[in-house]
């Protein structure tokens, strides 16, 4: 096979918890069924809703109580594990890096193969990140140990190139702040036939002291879903080889069997290459979807499933609205954020992301949901506004909080972006109803400090009678939003993400949803416009003129 290769990157170039998880009888699996007619699914949710996902996203149709929700850390860290070990036949891992001195994650996925003759592993990472670091030790160095002992057949370490980093760009812009142009974002971690999805890399940190969120579905034919499309993204990457004559210890390698040429060498025709393998999968739900169908007798524990990706640097133009761009995460936010608008559907939510930058037009939709008009009960009666909740992490609590040069200008940048948002409100009228809120566990750095790196969104429904009556707020969200998105600007036209909108019917699943965001705000407090101005909260003029900088070289938060 002839290959083209390419050295390393240049320089330029607690014990374990769970929240209760209820068994009900098995699910039927059909993978060729039809879609069942959508239907109103949680109060204050119509079918049209339903309808108008399922024109966006394939749908998988599961039971409740095949999510379970990792709590922590160190869960995540050990169901990692344990999963792993136990694995028979495939696993396989989408992350923007493994942490390059993570031997024990490493031991664990050799003393696996080891025991399943039949096991194979993928592992797909981002290349800028994964070779940072070489020629020194590196994840790109570290995960080709792996291959050498077990050969490419059963492992396999792609490391995806943004197409947006090329020429004279990428040779200008230095390793530390070229992320800023494109990542692998994505955060796939499957196992057999049970997949997690989070936003939560794979390195120490990750495992100890830095808060997430991590959702383990039990179903194989979501699992096949998103291992397609980990295998869709490792066939337009490198593939890193073990080389011991290059000082770093590996070669990046581009094999014809990519099909295309690399993204450094014709980007353009990279893009229409990738569209084209991607598009049969996240741009046509008809082709694509897989049911898993629910027993009548357990509609009550119905839940839908629609996986989220976003891919728009494939598209011609880098943005969410091009024609070009078939990406359905935007999509689907924007129809979430549409319905949290309806007057007629009062509800509430919460919002989240470690690095607080989210789209402007989600942004304005946030924002507009919150001040539409009370839900009119009776002709004298209206249902009283609920607070509505952005959670982000503090200065203190983000994970760039101390660093050497410019990124260590990015906790006081998302501050400034966090106080445009407030204006932005207070400008609105809607003080009294969306509140800003910083989360802290200590200080980064220091003993028993932690960092903050949730994102999504759960939005809850008042409970409402055939008549239209309030009987108060339902018992937890029936939608929510989960995976690696930070849903702002760069997620959206820079990186690839992926995730899922989970939508359900079943209260046992709504309250371990609320007990995931409450949980998630147990260390929050709030921060309003007042407290932005203080002097220790102030944005230096050297921050914001870096800001415009990024900008308008292309770059994103």
């Amino acid at each position: 096979m002839i290959s083209r290769r390419l050295a390393p990157l240049s320089p330029r170039c607690q014990p374990k918890r769970v929240f209760p998880h209820l068994r009900q009888t098995r699910r039927q699996l059909s993978s060729t069924a039809p879609s069942p007619p959508a239907r109103d699914l949680g109060p204050g949710l119509t079918s049209t809703f339903s309808t108008l996902l399922d024109r966006i996203s394939p749908r998988f149709d599961i039971d409740a109580s095949d999510v379970e929700i990792l709590d922590g850390p160190s869960a995540f860290y050990e169901t990692l594990k344990s999963k792993i070990s136990a694995a028979k036949r495939r696993v396989f891992l989408s992350t923007l890096y493994i942490g390059r001195t993570e031997h024990e994650l490493i031991l664990t996925l050799d003393n696996a193969l080891l025991r399943n003759p039949a096991l194979k592993v993928s592992i797909l990472t981002d290349a800028l990140r994964g070779t940072r670091e070489s020629p020194d030790p590196s994840s790109a160095s570290l995960l080709s140990e792996l291959v050498a002992k077990h050969g490419s057949e059963r492992v396999e370490v792609r490391m995806f190139h943004t197409p947006n980093l090329t020429g004279l760009r990428k040779w200008l812009i230095p390793r530390r702040i070229n992320e800023g142009w494109g990542l692998q974002h994505m955060k796939l971690y499957g196992f057999d036939d049970e997949i997690i999805l989070s936003g939560a890399n794979l390195s120490q940190d990750y495992f100890t002291n830095r808060l997430d969120r991590y959702h383990l579905f039990s179903v194989k034919d979501l699992t096949d879903f998103y291992e397609r499309i980990h295998q869709a993204i490792c066939s337009i990457s490198f593939q890193v080889l073990p080389d011991m004559h290059n000082t770093s210890g590996y070669l990046l390698d581009w094999p014809s069997s990519n099909g295309c040429p690399s993204p450094l060498e014709d980007p353009r025709s990279f893009k229409r290459h990738s569209r084209q393998i991607l598009q049969p999968l996240v741009a046509n739900p008809d082709a694509s979807r897989h049911i898993v169908t629910v027993d009548r007798e357990l509609s009550s524990s119905r839940t839908l499933v629609y996986p989220l990706i976003q891919v728009t640097p494939f598209a011609e133009n880098a943005k969410p609205s091009h024609p070009s761009d078939i990406s359905t995460e935007f999509r689907a936010m924007k129809a979430l954020f549409a319905l949290l608008n309806k007057p007629e559907v009062p509800s509430s939510w919460l919002f989240t992301a470690g690095y607080f930058n989210i789209h402007p037009e989600l942004s304005s939709s946030l924002i507009s949901s919150a001040l539409r008009p009370p839900y009119q009960v009776t002709e004298s009666t209206i249902l009283p506004m609920q607070k509505n909740t952005v959670l982000t992490a503090s200065p203190w609590a983000n994970g760039f909080y101390g660093s050497a040069g410019i990124s260590g200008m990015l906790p006081d940048a998302y501050t400034q972006l966090s106080r445009r948002f407030l204006d932005k409100i207070f400008r609105a009228g809607g003080s009294d109803r969306v509140q800003l809120k910083e989360w802290r566990r200590g200080t980064v750095g220091q003993p028993g400090g932690w960092t903050y790196h949730a994102k999504g969104i759960w939005a809850t429904f008042a409970r409402l009678d055939a008549k239209g009556t309030s009987n108060g707020e339902d018992v937890g969200p029936s939608i929510t939003v989960v995976g690696s998105s930070n849903y702002t600007k760069r997620s959206y036209s820079l990186d690839l993400e992926v995730g899922a909108m989970v939508v359900t019917d079943n209260e046992v699943l709504k309250r371990k949803l609320k007990d995931e965001a409450e949980w998630l705000q147990k260390d929050a407090t709030v921060v309003t416009r007042d407290d932005l101005t203080k002097v220790e909260r102030r944005v230096s003029w050297k921050v914001r003129l870096a800001m415009r900088i990024v900008e308008l070289v292309g770059g994103a938060l």
